[in-house]
């Protein structure tokens, strides 16, 4: 499929687009964005799902659509034809009722959602739960230490944040290999037939349910019992919306961190300067450069590469493009987050950059709420496995990785690794 920019003068041929969505853009979509950037900065496109939309490339454009109350959030703002129904948003979240969440609805609904759900997952409670994550951490890398190799996503980046997750919302260890297979599914079919994924959501929005029914009659102390207390002058979440809620931190939550980390390493091979530099600084005892390394890493190729859907409730204007009521929009954070009219250097990796907003979790009233949470599971994961690992490489050419497809997220479907063997 290839691309070409609105209106050109007669006399001048139109300048010929970049092909999206193939599997070679997936590996680098840089330098099509770059070209979507300076000649159709706010570009109208058909999906490979078949719906059209519209994808903002430049950072300035990309900060005022995330914060613009015109786009909604909620699907039901969707001008879809036949054949584009249901192909947005979360498979299967429709017919499993799990609508009721922060990536689906708008202010005043969304502003008194977010307010409970913030009295249960605060800033507090995940610096708590900082030494759970170095434990994880250390037993998922005791597993394979003494092997000398690793796929650093399905034996490290993967599980870390699935087992994290499912013991902060209060999900007890003996069903926590069940949410690992349904996260797997969503993994491996994320860029293929929604139906796999459909399966999982179902299966997840079930056990939620029943988990959250039986958490009632015994609150603990878990983010689950902390939705279920949450209230706000009398009001409190319906069991709905707290089973919406639950699902989207898990759902959320995961698969950023495992492409965070993943995504990580892979950036840390390919600039060997930097690595070194963090590697020494994280020796000398240091966490300085760590703190600004793990938001460098999250602009330069970041886990998130399109925001979620949004929906037009009214005509704008947006980057000098007439956007229609009903139509799809998606904020290009990837794009956005190399635009050299903001960041200097921006195909550069700096790991000490500290002029640094990046979008990669966002902006506005939609700003991640588990943003603390990844940037606690990156750096540990991170800082955990170049200091016990220092040696660590990348065991294939680096031709020869392969990236998930999709839409939304940007992974690497394996990451296999050696090192010296070490006993733990």
């Amino acid at each position: 499929m290839h691309e070409q920019t609105p209106e050109t003068p007669s006399d001048a041929p139109a300048p010929q687009g970049p092909t999206l969505f193939d599997w070679e853009f997936a590996t680098d979509p840089y330098p099509a964005y770059a070209w979507l950037r300076e000649h159709s900065p706010v570009h109208r496109t058909r999906l490979p799902s078949g719906v059209e939309a519209w994808l903002v490339t430049r950072y300035a454009d990309a900060r005022q659509a995330l914060a613009d109350q015109r786009l909604s959030k909620n699907p039901a703002h969707h001008a879809e034809p036949a054949h584009a129904k249901g192909k947005t948003g979360i498979p299967g979240e429709r017919k499993a009722e799990l609508m009721t969440h922060l990536l689906n609805i708008d202010p005043p609904d969304h502003t008194r959602l977010r307010r409970l759900v913030s009295k249960a997952f605060t800033p507090r409670r995940v610096a708590e739960f900082a030494p759970r994550v170095q434990e994880l951490t250390d037993h998922l890398i005791d597993g394979f230490a003494a092997k000398g190799e690793a796929d650093l996503i399905h034996e490290f980046a993967f599980p870390l944040p699935i087992y994290a997750i499912c013991e902060m919302l209060g999900v007890p260890r003996e069903d926590q290999d069940d949410f690992r297979d349904w996260a797997g599914m969503m993994i491996r079919h994320g860029g293929g037939p929604r139906g796999g994924v459909a399966r999982s959501v179902k299966q997840m929005r079930t056990y939620l349910g029943e988990l959250i029914h039986r958490k009632r009659d015994d609150l603990g102390n878990d983010l689950i019992s902390d939705l279920i207390r949450a209230s706000d002058h009398g009001d409190h979440l319906t069991e709905a919306e707290a089973t919406a809620m639950a699902f989207i931190l898990l759902f959320a939550g995961f698969e950023t961190t495992v492409n965070l980390i993943g995504n990580g390493v892979h950036s840390l091979f390919a600039n060997p300067d930097q690595r070194e530099l963090l590697q020494a600084s994280l020796a000398a005892g240091e966490s300085a450069l760590l703190a600004t390394g793990i938001e460098e890493l999250l602009r330069y190729d970041g886990p998130v590469e399109l925001a979620t859907w949004r929906f037009a409730t009214e005509p704008l204007t947006l980057g000098g493009q007439d956007v229609a009521a009903g139509d799809p929009v998606l904020v290009v954070l990837a794009a956005a987050d190399r635009d050299p009219d903001r960041f200097a250097d921006p195909d550069t990796l700096d790991l000490s950059r500290t002029d640094n907003q990046h979008l990669g979790y966002g902006h506005g009233i939609h700003y991640c709420l588990g943003a603390p949470l990844a940037r606690l599971e990156g750096q540990t994961a991170l800082a955990t496995l170049l200091t016990r690992l220092p040696d660590l490489e990348l065991a294939i050419p680096p031709q020869e990785l392969r990236w998930r497809g999709g839409l939304i997220m940007r992974g690497l479907r394996t990451l296999p690794v050696r090192f010296t063997p070490r006993n733990t």
